[in-house]
């Protein structure tokens, strides 16, 4: 009988960190604070409840973001899950999970992106919003807008989920893989994985720390098993 391609895996946002104000989150270097951290490992230890709970199993191989604050949560989670993994965990990061990048402006605060914008006159004036735009990107060398961030995010899952099967070992229904990456590009790829549309970008956001398991099923819409997104508000950074 043929097998059925399906895979399980959590999409995690890391934990709050040390981020500057007024300042895109962008490729920010800092780590976790102390309390997001406490709020990691409670997440963390509420997810260890549902895996008891529902017999899942977690992948050894987990994936996380190169930024400190995601490789923390990362790390946090195997130390906390370290008995559902079916060997022993190896975690790697990525840049293709980092949050969007705006190039060559990282790191700068709003106020002076927008400085450099109105002091060249080759670029135009961006959109009030543009911070949330989806599609909009800086005209600074190495910018992405929010929607490649995301399709970045997307590409990277993706690869993995077209590998797994020809893995016997890693070939099980309840083996639950680990992403810990940003909200904003977690999203944005949400949506090009078809898990959400894209009306609800901005409506949803992620809590800081927990994790969204779906199911996905080739040629099939995912089902959400586990976690909640939670309702953005307005204001709310984009990371």
């Amino acid at each position: 009988m043929k097998q059925r391609q399906q895979t399980r895996c959590a999409l995690i946002r890391h934990g709050a960190y040390e981020q500057l104000k007024n300042v895109p989150s962008a490729l920010q270097p800092f780590p976790l604070t102390e309390e997001g951290e406490k709020e990691v490992r409670h997440q963390a230890r509420l997810f260890g409840e549902w895996l008891k709970e529902s017999g899942n199993k977690l992948n050894p191989v987990v994936d996380s973001s190169s930024l400190l604050r995601a490789w923390q949560t990362a790390s946090i989670y195997i130390e906390e899950l370290n008995d559902f993994f079916v060997s022993e965990p190896v975690l790697t990061g990525y840049p293709e999970l980092c949050e969007r990048s705006v190039g060559a402006v990282a790191n700068l605060p709003i106020a002076e992106i927008e400085r450099l914008l109105a002091l060249d006159p080759r670029f135009g004036v961006p959109p009030e919003n543009w911070k949330s735009d989806s599609y909009y990107k800086l005209p600074f060398d190495g910018a992405e807008s929010l929607i490649e961030a995301g399709q970045r995010v997307a590409d990277h899952i993706a690869q993995w989920q077209n590998h797994v099967h020809d893995d016997e070992k890693m070939n099980d229904p309840q083996l639950i893989k680990l992403f810990v990456g940003h909200g904003a590009s977690i999203r944005h790829a949400a949506f090009h994985l078809n898990v959400i549309n894209f009306c609800d970008i901005k409506r949803l956001s992620m809590y800081y720390g927990h994790p969204v398991v779906f199911e996905f099923v080739k040629d099939k819409h995912s089902t959400k098993l586990f976690g909640d997104w939670k309702k953005r508000q307005i204001q709310e950074v984009p990371d």
